[in-house]
């Protein structure tokens, strides 16, 4: 890969990074979903590595890159079959909200946990009722003195299990206006009120889902990201009013890194398949000498390739601080490296045939699993509002 879209220090990291994945494998992540548990070795090992707190602020003991770097980290999980979902969430989303909005102590309390992977955040931001409409959400803040009083309901949380605390999206009203804008809160796991319930999900994956019930949650004034309240009652460091601005802040990491599970998945499947098709043969010859089934290979490829350039782009331009850039690029690579992998996933498993359905060669199991791309964290159909909107200007329909 040329240098120009990478240095050579990130060529390194992606090499470091796919020997390690490599030492795990898809056999390890299969047994760890059979058995019900976790990646806790993998996780451990790329924690102490430095990898998963590569985007993290080295005076808070992490890598001192960005999202370029953490995006190359779970790509190269993922080709090897082997990634880590909870690396979307904690070190992505959580950490660079923390890191870029949050006040000195909770840096100081999160971050170096979050960087050597001994502590784990989840997040929760979609709602039953609210779906992919972020202005819906209902899940609310009150103040109570100096503190405050979560109420509401999460779905499709992933990791609540394993994390130590779940950054929750929820609203408070302006004293202003009396409307309610989002804020974000750190809730810890043991908080009473707080209780969640795992979802039965097709999908066998090592992250279960869960549904977060907020009965009244109590917290300190400085759960609120960004500030707290202070003794006038008003708000510290425009935690409340930065809210927006650290919730995008927060979703374009996710999209970026949505894609580069994608990118892993979709090259780990196509590179499954080109080993059958080199050495399965029926006729005289390896069935990869037939167009009919080296070409559809040779174009998920391509696809592939063109998504990480997207996927590269968004992360360069969120790593500079053009947020408005990153936004778009972010939602394209997202939908770019979703469509990529759902159509290698399923080529390679026609590439197999009856074998691509079996359990010795762990392509099924893909199938489901390509498909969350698509759907989480916002669907292709949202992104294509984004896009006819944002990008192209054209008038909304709702």
């Amino acid at each position: 890969m040329s240098t120009v879209l990478e240095t050579e220090e990130q060529q390194a990291l992606r090499a470091a990074v796919a020997a390690l994945g490599k030492r795990y494998g898809r056999d390890y992540m299969t047994s760890v979903v059979r058995e019900g548990a976790h990646p806790r070795e993998l996780w451990t090992e790329a924690a102490e590595l430095g990898y998963l707190g590569v985007n993290l602020p080295e005076e808070y003991g992490g890598g001192g890159g960005g999202m370029a770097e953490l995006s190359i980290v779970l790509e190269e999980l993922g080709a090897a079959g082997s990634p880590l979902l909870m690396m979307v969430v904690s070190p992505a989303i959580c950490g660079t909200v923390i890191a870029r909005f949050g006040t000195d102590a909770q840096k100081q309390q999160w971050l170096p946990g979050l960087a050597d992977g001994s502590l784990t955040m989840a997040f929760g931001i979609t709602e039953p009722d609210a779906g992919s409409n972020s202005h819906r959400i209902t899940t609310t803040a009150r103040r109570d003195g100096g503190e405050w009083l979560l109420t509401g309901r999460k779905v499709f949380v992933s990791g609540v299990d394993i994390a130590d605390a779940t950054l929750v999206v929820g609203r408070t009203e302006d004293a202003r206006t009396g409307r309610l804008k989002p804020c974000l809160f750190i809730v810890p796991r043991d908080a009473p009120g707080f209780r969640r319930s795992q979802i039965d999900m097709e999908l066998q994956a090592p992250e279960k889902q869960f549904e977060l019930v907020l009965d009244d949650v109590r917290l300190p004034a400085d759960a609120l990201v960004g500030g707290g309240i202070s003794r006038s009652g008003e708000a510290e460091s425009g935690g409340e009013d930065a809210g927006l601005l650290q919730l995008f802040a927060g979703l374009n990491p996710e999209r970026i890194m949505t894609a580069a599970f994608s990118l892993g998945m979709g090259r780990y499947a196509l590179g499954r398949a080109v080993e059958y098709a080199q050495t399965r043969q029926v006729w005289k010859e390896p069935i990869g000498s037939h167009q009919a089934i080296a070409h559809p290979l040779a174009q998920a490829h391509i696809e592939l390739e063109l998504a990480r350039l997207m996927m590269q782009k968004a992360a360069r331009l969120y790593d500079e601080g053009d947020d408005i850039g990153a936004g778009e690029a972010a939602n394209m690579a997202k939908y770019a490296a979703a469509e990529a992998c759902v159509r290698a996933v399923d080529q390679a498993v026609h590439t197999l045939g009856g074998n691509g359905l079996t359990r010795e060669y762990g392509l099924a199991s893909l199938i489901t699993a390509a498909r969350v791309a698509r759907i989480a964290p916002v669907s292709r159909e949202m992104i294509l509002n984004y896009v006819s909107h944002q990008s192209l200007g054209l008038p909304k329909s709702y």
